[in-house]
């Protein structure tokens, strides 16, 4: 505990510190949304979410009091693509080259990547990190999201076609590696919710 002033003042201190277990990491209490300030409020209300219970997909996707629709799903498409970079690492070893050569959801669908001055074939691996650094380099555009605090209404286009293309990412693992795709963190189950708003 920190002293914050007087004594009688006491408040949690809302830090790992060094050394601690990793089952402890993180133990404190969610924090009211409305007592939270700071340009960085609601992307730590949502990975507390996260945190304090990753299967309560509806209570993570809703936004609280109060809060900017648009800056809600802004924070959820930055999480999104955390955490897609930490399932493209685990999916490295058995999504190659040489086991999916093609970004395809089915037989029929094959997906071209974008990401390139024309767009043209990709193996399913090489499609995914070129999307997920667009969509980096996209969320942190000072053009179109000057600030985490507020969306300018010209940019909410880029968001609803980004969504479109993360969700992409989906068709090959669930098509090519069944079951593979959800996390522990429930992140495909939030993104579907995300594609519906």
């Amino acid at each position: 505990r920190r002293v914050h002033g007087n004594l009688n003042k006491m408040k949690a201190v809302r830090r790992n510190k060094p050394g601690t277990k990793t089952a402890d990491l993180w133990s404190w209490d969610i924090e009211d949304f409305s007592k939270m300030s700071g340009e960085l409020t609601m992307q730590e209300y949502i990975q507390e979410l996260i945190r304090g219970d990753p299967a309560n997909i509806v209570k993570i996707c809703e936004p609280p009091k109060n809060a900017d629709p648009a800056v809600w799903q802004y924070e959820h498409l930055r999480q999104f693509v955390l955490e897609l970079n930490l399932l493209v690492v685990q999916l490295q070893g058995i999504c190659n080259m040489k086991t999916c050569p093609k970004m395809k959801a089915t037989e029929e669908w094959l997906y071209l990547c974008a990401c390139h001055p024309t767009t043209q074939e990709c193996s399913a691996i090489d499609y995914m990190i070129h999307t997920l650094d667009y969509a980096a380099a996209l969320l942190t555009n000072t053009k179109y999201f000057p600030s985490r605090a507020s969306i300018p209404p010209s940019s909410l286009k880029y968001m609803t076609s980004l969504v479109r293309r993360l969700y992409r990412l989906f068709a090959p693992v669930s098509y090519t590696h069944l079951r593979a795709h959800e996390t522990s963190l429930h992140l495909v189950c939030r993104l579907l919710l995300e594609k519906k708003k």
